[in-house]
């Protein structure tokens, strides 16, 4: 039987960056939709419209930096100056006085996502055998997760230390910030490309879409579906603090989430190695409808902490699985802009899923809320089923 090759170091250093990188963000994103509700007065619409652009920002920004990337042949600086923004929006969620000043603060901070994104994830596939890039996506998903564990862990140990004092929480997630963009300054290097560098007169150009095949645009779509199904955790935070969880303790419902996510998303990465793609996307769609219909019904803390679970078993069975799709119906000098374009299409639907859940909330109730986050999941398990299995792409 023959072995398969270790994971690169490069993979496992990237994997750390995302790690002291989520530890930061994850510290102050756990308690931020409690900090906007009970000290700056916003309501749940405020927040779905916060997380919406956010979130939505950060992956729309991916198309440029992903195409960016294959043009310049240069992933680790685009992903350096995206850490940098990243870890430099930190302070100013400490000095926030107004809704919209957070909304400013989190618009920095995604955008450095959105620049860092496509290109560490290109990256990992330049880095990386084909015939263990599940593992290695996985892997990575793993440790950032492991971050988002951390993050809140230390969110609320030290809103108990501080005495609930929100502001002085936040400047403690400055330093696994310049941790992070430490690590991955001196830690890798961009591996040689394995195809020349192309004369191209724009680093977008539309006729390159051209080239991308059809079981890629399968998997944007796919994306697009799954994010309207997906909206922001911060609803999850809120549904907890509705059932009489404490400020302090907010962030304990997005480490019972991450848990989870950080224990499956190796292991469904190697499985995605070995088995239909579309059964593991489909038994991920299928926790996020019972994460839904749980938190729907929710009455109790408990029932909180069971839909939680559930949501982190999804997110582990499909975020890496959609990752190692988007890598493997690319090409390779097309892979950072093949990343940008999948993020577009789930940035516009984490805009309109966010917004949409923050008016759900607000008008009809929280319940119904999640009863839409199901229905939006059926629909996606729907195409699935339907979809003609196409050949892969070269």
């Amino acid at each position: 039987m023959i072995s398969s090759p270790a994971i690169p170091r490069g993979v496992w250093v990237l994997g750390f960056v995302s790690l002291f990188m989520d530890v930061s963000s994850e510290l102050i994103h756990s308690l931020l939709p409690v900090f906007m509700v009970s000290s700056l007065g916003a309501s749940a619409f405020a927040v779905g419209i916060v997380e919406g652009i956010a979130e939505s920002t950060a992956l729309i920004v991916k198309v440029f930096s992903g195409a960016l990337s294959d043009f310049l042949g240069k992933r680790k600086s685009l992903a350096l100056i995206g850490y940098g923004l990243g870890a430099v929006s930190k302070p100013l969620f400490a000095l926030a006085l107004s809704v919209n000043w957070v909304l400013a603060a989190r618009f920095m901070d995604r955008i450095g996502k959105g620049i860092r994104g496509a290109p560490r994830d290109a990256l990992v596939a330049d880095l990386t055998p084909p015939q263990i890039r599940g593992a290695a996506y996985g892997l990575r998903q793993a440790l950032d997760t492991v971050g988002a564990v951390v993050g809140p862990l230390l969110g609320v140990l030290l809103m108990l230390v501080w005495a609930g004092d929100f502001r002085t929480v936040f400047w403690f997630a400055v330093i696994p910030g310049a941790m992070a963009v430490l690590l991955l300054a001196l830690g890798i290097e961009d591996p040689k490309p394995a195809t020349a560098t192309r004369n191209a007169a724009s680093p977008i150009q539309w006729t390159t879409l051209g080239e991308l095949s059809g079981a890629y645009w399968f998997v944007v779509a796919a994306g697009g579906v799954f994010t309207l199904a997906r909206f922001s955790e911060a609803f999850l935070i809120l549904r907890a603090q509705q059932q009489g969880l404490p400020d302090s303790y907010a962030p304990l419902v997005l480490v019972a989430m991450n848990v989870v996510y950080a224990l499956v998303s190796y292991p469904i990465g190697k499985l995605a190695d070995r088995m239909s793609h579309a059964i593991l996307l489909g038994a991920g769609l299928i926790m996020l409808v019972i994460a839904d219909l749980v938190l729907a019904q929710a009455h109790g803390l408990a029932a909180v902490a069971l839909g939680a679970v559930f949501w982190g078993l999804h997110m582990g069975m499909t975020q890496g699985l959609l990752a190692t799709m988007v890598a493997d119906t690319a090409p390779a000098h097309l892979r950072g802009t093949a990343f940008g374009f999948f993020n577009l299409a789930s940035g516009v639907a984490m805009l309109i899923a966010s917004a949409l859940a923050g008016l759900l909330w607000v008008e009809l109730g929280a319940a119904v809320t999640f009863y839409a986050g199901a229905v939006f999941s059926m629909a996606a398990l729907i195409m699935l089923a339907l979809r003609k299995r196409p050949a892969p792409a070269g």
